[in-house]
């Protein structure tokens, strides 16, 4: 049940779901998180012209920062953002199809799952991580009481209803990753705005782990 493609080492597990914006707020916005230290950006594909945010935020940010496209349902919107340049692919579901097209293209997964059932199909399916949605409503204990029959080195995201204030229970219950989106960014933001919110993230995230260790 081991990764095809593994989850990137990065400092921080911060991934900026920027649903909604505009390829032409991309380079602004994207600046902003780089240099508020995010290192990883998803642009959901429901989003206005979403494979062009993609390809002006890989054209004009480091290669270190992972960037790609969530609400990916079909393995051939996988093989679109990987021609935009995307290396991440982001699902509120598992679909094995998505997975395997993804990693055969070289792509970090992370599906989203809500059972031990979902989670087990997609590491199978050589998920990169996994992402319990909606968080909000497994809650903390939930995720933990999952976590316990996983794999010990699954990488474990939180996405829906999380933000910079709950980051210390969900880390308590075993979550490394979490995917930020309306406590960061909603449409009609500007990047200054989304700016202050990066950095407050960032510290609370910065705390938690100081606080663990």
């Amino acid at each position: 049940m081991n990764a095809s493609v593994p989850w990137p080492k990065l400092k921080r597990n911060l991934i900026a779901i920027l649903r909604g914006i505009k390829p032409e707020e991309a380079e602004a916005i994207g600046t902003s998180l780089a240099e508020a230290r995010f290192e990883a950006i998803e642009v959901p594909l429901n989003s206005p012209d979403p494979l062009k945010s993609i390809a002006t935020l890989v054209k004009m940010l480091p290669p270190d920062i992972l960037i790609g496209a969530g609400t990916v349902l079909l393995p051939e919107d996988a093989e679109a953002v990987h021609q935009a340049g995307g290396r991440l692919i982001v699902s509120p579901n598992v679909d094995e199809l998505v997975i395997r097209r993804a990693s055969a293209l070289g792509m970090v997964t992370m599906p989203g799952v809500y059972t031990a059932t979902e989670a087990f199909a997609a590491l199978k399916y050589g998920a990169s991580g996994l992402k319990f949605f909606p968080a909000s409503v497994l809650g903390p204990g939930g995720i933990a009481a999952i976590k316990v029959v996983l794999p010990q080195n699954c990488v474990i995201g939180a996405v829906g209803g999380v933000s910079n204030e709950n980051f210390a229970g969900y880390m308590e219950a075993g979550v490394s990753a979490f995917g930020l989106g309306s406590s960061l960014f909603k449409p009609g933001m500007n990047a200054r705005q989304v700016a202050d919110n990066a950095r407050v993230a960032v510290k609370a995230y910065d705390e938690c782990f100081t606080l663990r260790d």
